[in-house]
């Protein structure tokens, strides 16, 4: 039996072939499952660093909702809709978030009593110190979330632009991050090495 030989063009349109599967197979997992991000800025200090490289995790939120405490990627519902924010879900869909006096106070579903809530994750420079104005005003200021929605905190809650700040391009307050705007929750720190780590979920016990 004789075969008949492998053409130039044979060999080009399998590699190429190969180049499509392997384009098609990354993109499905950047789409779908995880995808990695570079933290900028100090709005997350001392969970996340700038310019350090996180690895979200996609998948989770095609699974169920976003929840308390986790950390996300997302786009801010404010004038500038097109840069990716992280910062860590405080109020979820239907919540009430109370600011006072430098503590954060929920009241799940928006009834009951309401709750402080415990974040050992913030540093010693943010404990006790998150204001909705002026740092240290003591201004009360209360959130209703809206169904499908969330009310975001970064971990450096004197240095951060979060759902206490956000505005449209009509300058209205605009403080909750619709659940299609989040991308993924942040599962571990890649990079640097020496501070690579998977994240840690808090535990409210509510």
């Amino acid at each position: 039996m004789i075969k008949k030989p492998v053409t130039l063009w044979f060999h080009f349109f399998d590699v190429l072939l190969n180049i499509v599967i392997i384009v098609a197979v990354v993109a499905g997992i950047r789409t779908f499952l995880v995808s990695p991000f570079q933290v900028e800025g100090n709005s997350m200090i001392a969970t996340l660093e700038n310019r350090q490289y996180i690895i979200i995790n996609k998948l989770v939120y095609f699974l169920h909702a976003p929840e308390r405490g986790d950390i996300v990627v997302f786009r801010p519902p404010n004038a500038d809709h097109s840069k990716y924010y992280v910062k860590r879900i405080i109020g979820q869909s239907g919540d009430e978030v109370i600011i006072r006096d430098g503590d954060v106070f929920v009241r799940t579903g928006g009834t009951g009593e309401e709750r402080e809530l415990s974040e050992p994750y913030l540093n010693e420079h943010n404990q006790d110190h998150t204001y909705v104005g002026a740092a240290g005003s003591g201004e009360e200021k209360r959130y209703a979330v809206p169904e499908g929605s969330f009310f975001l905190l970064g971990d450096n809650r004197l240095g951060s632009l979060d759902s206490r700040s956000f505005r449209n391009v009509q300058n209205e307050p605009t403080p909750f991050v619709p659940q299609g705007d989040i991308k993924g929750r942040v599962w571990f720190v890649a990079l640097p090495l020496s501070k690579a780590h998977a994240m840690e979920e808090p535990v409210y016990g509510f």
